[in-house]
């Protein structure tokens, strides 16, 4: 049962927007950014795929160290302060990446990229908006995560565009300083704000009426150790796979799709992918607001994921209609990969364990996925060479990720199963 609407001005919704927003910035510069940076240094130093996707790997694989870290970097500075430092961090690593002119340099912006995006990205959303919200939490998520959808959806496009007219270096100059203004604003205003502080309480019930936190079993103790707990065992297993072949396919769909269509509408395929994740997390939100078994929908959801995949693999882009058939499929479930493992985690462990069994299933996933772009790409004929094609010589990447996902739509599925 929905809680009452507030009689107050709730200042959650407000937290709400401002983590919209710093999704926005960082899924578009740290998730959506190493793709593009991929294909605009392989093509302005002549390394080859395997040794960028490498950079592209320890981008990801530094920040599950990172993100391990979070919950602790939060209580002792303060989630203002850790954003806000993410953000600069990531804007240092971006133009690292622009100026690289060694391998090491490469990997040196690397570390900054993959550690500042950390507090920007799933985790970090989630650390911003879980206080303010419990019984609406789900929805509540469902908002501030589409940022991250809009931020694919525009930067996706706009990295094409601006590293193409004014050229690596100043593109990211340019977007860094945006990102670093924006988030200072929100980091100073807004995520320096409490309930406490303002005398408000979860979901927006009047403090005289508010009562505990929801958002898991109520009498559960704190779990001494999730690693002998099936339910995160499962969850964060479905999580990694889901997210192992979501990255892996992103990673390289960017610089599959330039050869043949251009940076330009390649850049506007993959907003269109993104898009789609923003209304599959919306439609999901809805879903899950009727009591819905959260493990079943994101079984649905890396189903879908399947079935779009598929049809990029027998399609490809000579069958135009099929082929953005399957970019919007498999775009309904990009923004749910990252959105309900929380949300599940809410509904099935005590609310002073959430923060850790996120992070921790963030950070195993994220440590997972980071292999991704490295070890799919060993899968294409055509990996060695700067300019990758699409085709039937690249079955086994695609096997491999459909694989991957009904893998993890078949665990959740069971896991759920198991539970009733």
């Amino acid at each position: 049962m929905s809680s009452p609407s507030p009689t107050f001005n709730f200042y959650g919704n407000t937290v709400v927007r401002a983590a919209f927003v710093v999704a926005l910035f960082g899924w578009g510069v740290g998730f959506y950014g190493p793709p593009v940076f991929l294909h605009a240094v392989v093509l302005r130093t002549g390394w080859s795929l395997p040794l960028v996707s490498a950079a592209v790997t320890c981008h990801f694989l530094f920040g599950a160290g990172v993100v391990v870290l979070l919950p602790r970097i939060h209580r002792r500075f303060g989630v203002a302060a850790a954003t806000l430092v993410g953000a600069i961090v990531l804007a240092a690593g971006v133009l690292g990446w622009a100026a690289a002119v060694e391998p090491w340099q490469l990997f040196v912006a690397a570390l900054l990229t993959g550690g500042g995006w950390v507090p920007l990205g799933a985790a970090g959303i989630n650390a911003i908006v879980s206080p303010w919200f419990a019984d609406r939490r789900p929805l509540a998520l469902a908002k501030a995560y589409n940022g991250a959808s809009v931020g694919g959806m525009v930067f996706s496009p706009l990295w094409a565009v601006l590293i193409e007219r004014v050229g690596f270096p100043a593109a990211a100059m340019m977007v860094g300083l945006a990102m670093v203004v924006a988030v200072t604003s929100i980091a100073t205003r807004e995520l320096a704000r409490t309930p406490l502080g303002e005398g408000q309480a979860a979901d927006g019930v009047a403090p005289a009426r508010a009562s505990a936190p929801a958002g898991g079993p109520a009498a559960a103790a704190i779990v001494p150790a999730l690693w002998r707990d099936r339910r995160f065992l499962t969850l964060a297993a479905a999580m990694s796979l889901g997210l192992f072949a979501q990255i892996g396919l992103i990673a390289q769909l960017f610089s599959l799709m330039a050869p043949g269509m251009g940076p330009r509408l390649a850049g506007g395929v993959m907003a269109l992918a993104t898009g789609c994740g923003m209304g599959g997390r919306l439609i999901m939100a809805r879903w899950l607001r009727g009591r819905t078994d959260r493990r079943r929908a994101a079984a649905a959801s890396y189903a879908v994921q399947a079935a779009g995949t598929l049809l990029l693999w027998v399609a490809g882009p000579e069958h135009l209609a099929f082929f953005l058939l399957g970019v919007v499929l498999f775009g309904l479930g990009i923004g749910n990969a990252t959105s309900l493992p929380p949300l599940i985690a809410q509904a099935e462990f005590a609310p002073a364990d959430v923060p850790r069994v996120v992070a921790r299933s963030v950070a195993l996933a994220q440590a997972l996925y980071a292999f991704a772009p490295a070890v799919l790409a060993g899968l294409m004929v055509d990996g060695a060479r700067a300019a990758p094609s699409w085709g039937s010589d690249n079955a086994a990447y695609f096997f491999v990720i459909l694989a991957l996902q009904a893998l993890a739509a078949a665990l959740m599925r069971s896991a759920s199963t198991a539970r009733r």
